[in-house]
């Protein structure tokens, strides 16, 4: 892992732009060290750079975390694939013309989940070897369906906070079943894109014994600013 960057902020925690290998990311620290980790990924392949995930993650470092994100393979401004390309623009296609996109959905964030699951345990375990840096690690992010496979395939994240406002594969889905962990679940009940039964049906099918539906009116970019305290505060009952 070699830095490439780093600054200062305001509150005291130090961000800086790491790379490892091909893989570019950001890790923020508080002024207080060692600190539990917490992976910050934003919807299905934005980038990392997105002023929203930053401003989660310049707040959840603040509180006392190391908070990390990258730009997986296919995602941010990282080369995509000839297929992606198609199934993005096919997916722009059909949203303008009111048709069904659920099928163009799968052949978008499968392929994305799975080749970015090996890109964010690479960096899981090179952040881990890094002074200041420590487990337990939680997840927190829109992109539960990225989430939800690293639940399943990475024993070290003890616990996850997920936003219901995007899509989810059917193979995900299933996964759900398996994600045992302590879990916070966010839905926007008026998320235009994301249907609320779908999203309560996957609430339900986690298999953890904890787990915690905060439902907020309003569409998909309204949820409330509050909802990010408490989802510190499940963090620190979890990882520190």
């Amino acid at each position: 892992m070699q830095f490439t960057s780093e600054q200062r902020l305001d509150d005291g925690v130090l961000e800086r732009e790491f790379t490892l290998g091909e893989i570019p990311g950001t890790l923020w620290t508080p002024g207080s060290v060692p600190a539990p980790l917490v992976l910050m990924a934003h919807n299905n392949g934005l980038p990392k750079a997105d002023p929203r995930l930053v401003a989660r993650a310049r707040y959840t470092a603040a509180r006392g975390y190391a908070v990390a994100t990258i730009d997986a393979a296919g995602c941010g401004d990282r080369p995509r694939s000839a297929s992606d390309e198609q199934a993005r623009a096919d997916l722009r296609r059909a949203m303008q013309a009111g048709e069904q996109v659920d099928e163009i959905f799968e052949s978008l964030i499968g392929p994305l989940v799975d080749s970015a699951v090996p890109e964010w345990r690479t960096t899981l375990e090179a952040l881990l070897e890094l002074p200041g840096v420590r487990g337990p690690v939680g997840y927190s992010g829109g992109w539960a369906a990225l989430g939800i496979r690293l639940a399943v395939a990475e024993p070290r994240i003890a616990a996850a906070g997920f936003f219901a406002g995007g899509y989810v594969p059917r193979a995900q889905r299933e996964e759900a079943r398996q994600v045992t962990i302590p879990l916070l679940f966010l839905l926007q009940w008026d998320d235009e894109g994301n249907p609320r039964r779908r999203a309560l049906d996957l609430f339900d099918a986690f298999g953890s014994e904890e787990k915690t539906l905060h439902a907020n009116l309003g569409g998909h970019t309204g949820t409330p600013w509050f909802e990010l305290e408490d989802g510190c505060r499940f963090l620190d009952r979890h990882l520190k």
